[in-house]
């Protein structure tokens, strides 16, 4: 018997009043109680607000990356523990990989993109500075900083692991300490995690909690400085959205919710064609996988009229293929759902569908279990439906099993394809498998209103892509409508809901010294040694190279048209070039330009500068004809640390001609050593 503790206000909590039992999805076994009725919400809310938030905003959007990448670390080198604990909710250990693994990978990826795209500093700069004054000295910008409150997560059953990190992750690169309230039914592996990673060492006291049980009134003393995450059932959503505290304090609240996922045969993948097989096997791995209670598994399948008998066919031949029985077993395709609970709820679903659709494939009364016994554990069999006429259907569009359970419905052409597609009213992901560009786009232009995620997958890119129900971190998890209209996941973006986004407005030296990048028209420091002979610690923002001019010659200009072959003719036809708006007559090339320039401001002795690793931004203003002369300024910018050996130093270059006009402007990238 486990006691599946919380871990509160910096203790560990035993189950108390209110404690709920936990039985095996295996065997019906009860091995586990949780909860606790007299947890402290206001203490938990009081030790993340004051003790883990002020931890966390104290460190950078860096130090919150290296230590996202510790944490993933730390946890794979003992996940072992996690996928033996996990066993017992029935699912395999493919199901385990999916889980365990792609929660520390996802975290690892998050580590990743915080250090590579956003800055080494405590403010978020959310896109360019603004002009607002005719002068340039008035200037206004975006940027987003950690919400001063608590992230509260609550979580679903079916992913212990995976549906905690997914939303750790983003929170703490943020600065934003969590609560975390898995669901009973697995919080034993939530809870081994979370032990995990508190006792690595590795978080500032106060950056993580764990309720196990209940919440209790917790979310009645939320305010707009915390932010509540949710991913469960549509009914729930809505009662915890409705909560009057949430809505008279604007409590951010983002929802992952019901969705009748679906997966689309395109007209052109007919049998025997490479797509044909893909979208059986698709198919069939989403409606076993953690036997179908997956928020992206595919609950509707839809199919050219002509192919329903075809499909229906091989995709029973495979589901067919399938072993049930205990996880354990290395010959167990699909283990059991996760409570004899959830066994009944899918089976009522099924039953709601039945009315409207065709059994064809998967019989809940008669199928083996292998190595465990049918009737005391939480196992069903993979169940297919036929729904011959899907437009005057209902149920089957609203209806989620949350289990092995997908309808097949033919559809008259892609127009219908995508009416039924939308008839889900809003979904987390929609797979369409297809070798004709034609078709995935009329299919995006008609449905990606209605999806969070639309998945395109053919014989190109099979063999690379990572299936039908499998989100990323890189792209946005969530979908519209049913699926409840929030956004997790998707790189960077995911991080922003946890930060307030805020227009600041002032001087250039003002909005330089908020966000810690030089603006142009804030002061600069031109009374030092060549910038190139100071090491990345040395350089300060602001510090600047004028150039000395340089003027371009009419043999300039052809001597460097022969030798790289770029004869244009507005440089070397002087009528042509004339006839152009853009062109007085031959000009210089704008390559030429940045060549001259970097003539013109490179030093070069050995020295700190070891790399130009690129430039962004470029654009040319201004046309420079032969006889003009050009010179350069040079400013620090931007300084973010790489490694121990070097960071990268961000460059505003600026050309300009002998009347003091731009006529080319970029940023400039080098790897300055320390």
């Amino acid at each position: 018997m486990l006691d599946v503790s919380s871990y509160a206000a910096g203790q560990w909590i035993a189950p108390g009043a209110g404690a709920r039992t936990i039985a095996s999805a295996i065997t019906g076994d009860v091995i586990a109680h949780a909860g606790n009725d007299a947890l402290d919400v206001q203490a938990m809310l009081s030790y993340a607000r004051d003790t883990g938030g002020p931890a966390l905003r104290k460190m950078t959007f860096h130090d919150r990356a290296r230590m996202l990448k510790a944490l993933a670390g730390y946890l794979n080198d003992g996940k072992q523990a996690l996928y033996d604990l996990s066993y017992d909710t029935g699912a395999t250990l493919s199901d385990h990989r999916i889980d365990v693994d792609g929660g520390i990978g996802t975290m690892m990826v998050f580590a990743a993109k915080g250090r590579r795209e956003m800055p080494d500093a405590h403010v978020y700069l959310d896109g360019p500075p603004e002009q607002l004054g005719r002068g340039g000295q008035f200037f206004g910008r975006h940027i987003c900083t950690p919400l001063q409150g608590v992230a509260v997560h609550i979580n679903a059953f079916n992913f212990p692991v995976w549906g905690m990190l997914e939303k750790l992750a983003p929170t703490l690169l943020a600065g934003v300490p969590a609560i975390v309230k898995p669901a009973t039914a697995t919080c034993y592996v939530t809870e081994a995690c979370v032990r995990m990673m508190l006792d690595s060492g590795l978080l500032p006291k106060g950056a993580l909690q764990l309720v196990t049980g209940g919440l209790g009134d917790m979310l009645d003393h939320l305010d707009c400085q915390d932010a509540v995450a949710f991913t469960g059932s549509a009914d729930t959503a809505l009662k915890l959205r409705g909560n009057p505290r949430l809505m008279q304090n604007s409590v951010r609240f983002a929802s992952e919710q019901d969705s009748l996922n679906a997966s689309v045969l395109g007209p052109d993948a007919t049998p025997g064609t490479p797509e044909f097989d893909l979208f059986v096997k698709e198919v069939q791995r989403e409606m076993t996988a953690k036997a179908g209670q997956k928020c992206t598994a595919i609950r509707r399948i839809m199919v050219p009229n002509a192919l329903i008998e075809p499909v229906i066919a091989a995709i029973s031949e495979r589901l067919g293929k399938i072993a049930i029985g205990d996880p354990r077993l290395e010959s167990t395709g699909m283990g059991a759902l996760v409570s004899a609970s959830q066994k009944r709820d899918v089976l009522e679903k099924a039953a709601t569908i039945g009315a409207e659709a065709e059994r064809v494939f998967g019989n809940p009364d008669d199928f083996a279990v292998e190595g465990a016994d049918r009737d005391k554990g939480a196992f069903l069999p993979p169940m297919l439906f036929h729904c011959a006429d899907p437009d005057s259907a209902v149920r089957v569009h609203d209806t989620e099993a949350f289990g092995p359970v997908s309808t097949i419905m033919p559809y008259r052409d892609l127009p219908h394809a995508v009416q039924l597609l939308n008839k889900g009213k809003g979904s987390l992901v929609a797979s369409v498998i297809t070798n004709d560009g034609n078709v995935a786009r009329e299919i995006t232009l008609g449905a990606a209103a209605f999806h969070g995620r639309l998945y395109f997958n053919n014989r190109a890119s099979m063999k690379e892509a990572t299936g039908h129900g499998a989100p990323l971190p890189h792209m946005v998890h969530g979908g519209p409508g049913r699926a409840g209209g929030g956004e997790e996941l998707g790189g960077i973006r995911g991080v922003m809901h946890y930060m307030q986004r805020t227009a600041v407005q002032g001087s250039p030296d003002i909005l330089t010294a908020i966000g810690q990048q030089w603006v142009p028209g804030a002061t600069e420091i031109s009374d030092r040694a060549h910038p190139f002979t100071r090491t990345f610690d040395q350089l300060d923002l602001g510090e600047t190279f004028n150039s000395p001019a340089r003027t371009v010659t009419l043999d300039d200009i052809e001597t460097f048209a022969h030798f790289t072959g770029d004869t244009f003719y507005a440089h070397m036809d002087d009528e042509a070039a004339r006839a152009n708006p853009f062109f007085p007559g031959r000009v210089a090339h704008g390559y030429l330009l940045l060549s001259f320039a970097a003539g013109l401001f490179v030093q070069p002795d050995p020295g700190p500068v070891l790399a130009n690793t690129g430039l962004d931004n470029l654009r040319f203003m201004e046309p420079v004809a032969a006889g003009d002369s050009i010179k350069v300024r040079l400013s620090v910018k931007h300084k973010t640390p790489r490694n121990d050996d070097y960071g990268e130093v961000r460059w505003h270059v600026t050309l300009t001609n002998q009347n003091d006009k731009p006529v080319a402007e970029y940023e400039l990238l080098t790897m300055n050593a320390y």
